[in-house]
């Protein structure tokens, strides 16, 4: 079995051993981020954060370093060399800051750990958020807000772009799939009921495989206008959060094409009506040191 939080904290204990810590580094907080992780992920997220202090000149890890080098581990490394249009990255900024209002805004959502336009995989930018806590269930409303935090990034484009893009396609598809399982497998549906339905038996027809649903044609089409009914509610609760987050989205905006990057704590900062100047010097402090 993967490692709980106690757990967790003895492995990190051990991999950062001989490894110099700056005085911000909280083990505690560490294990609570890096829920999910096995030894060997944690061992190479310290070994990351290690390499990129010494690159830097520095004598000790700071808590920048394990998170950078957490992403690393967990997405794959900054794609510094991609060249991205300014017209891209305004429109990735825009995305990013709705997943980002969204899940700070709703209380079942996991807390924002860091907005990036810098492109990192596949991806072109990345809202990290986590679950500080080790939950062996999920809540329906949790997995509600969940689903309103994924339609995020789309519903900003449609708020600030009057247009939208396919930069939701992975968004759209993981929010889908919660969406059918809730309906489907988690008796979450009140039309449906606690009933579960797999997804059916492969057969071959002809020159390709179709799958042979185990329930009728009309429970398919309601399980379908539920699935329609949970996205739907989704995107009207994003809508209307994101119009009345509106400033913020703009600040958040402006911050992610000046910097590239917001930290928690600067975004906590956002949040609360701190304004573009100050989230910015605090950012640049934070470098400095």
């Amino acid at each position: 079995h993967l490692p709980e939080v106690k757990g967790r904290e003895e492995i990190i204990k051990v991999h950062s051993r001989n490894k110099p810590l700056s005085d911000d580094v909280d083990i505690k907080r560490i294990a609570r981020l890096t829920s999910g992780l096995a030894g060997a992920d944690i061992e190479n997220v310290l070994n990351e954060a290690a390499l990129l202090a010494a690159r830097d000149g520095r004598f000790k890890i700071t808590m920048v370093d394990i998170q950078e080098g957490l992403n690393k581990v967990m997405m794959g490394p900054k794609k510094v060399s991609r060249i991205i249009t300014e017209q891209d990255k305004k429109i990735t900024a825009i995305h990013e800051a709705g997943h980002a209002i969204i899940a700070e805004s709703l209380p079942n959502c996991d807390d924002v750990q860091e907005i990036s336009v810098v492109p990192r995989g596949n991806a072109g930018g990345y809202t990290l958020t986590f679950d500080e806590k080790d939950r062996s269930y999920i809540s329906r409303q949790k997995l509600l807000d969940t689903i309103v935090m994924m339609l995020g990034g789309r519903t900003a484009e449609e708020l600030m772009l009057d247009d939208f893009t396919t930069g939701a396609s992975n968004d759209l598809e993981r929010a889908t799939k919660v969406a059918r399982k809730m309906v489907s497998e988690w008796g979450m549906s009140d039309k449906v009921g606690l009933m579960r339905f797999g997804e059916g038996a492969e057969i071959f027809v002809g020159r390709d495989y179709q799958r042979q649903l185990s329930y009728s044609q009309e429970l398919a089409y309601t399980i379908d206008q539920e699935i329609k009914k949970i996205i739907d509610e989704a995107h009207a609760r994003a809508k209307q959060i994101l119009e009345s987050k509106k400033d913020v989205l703009l600040k958040v905006e402006q911050i992610l094409l000046d910097k590239e990057t917001i930290y928690k704590e600067e975004f906590e900062m956002l949040f609360n009506g701190a304004s573009v100047e100050e989230v910015e010097d605090a950012i640049d402090k934070k470098e400095q040191e």
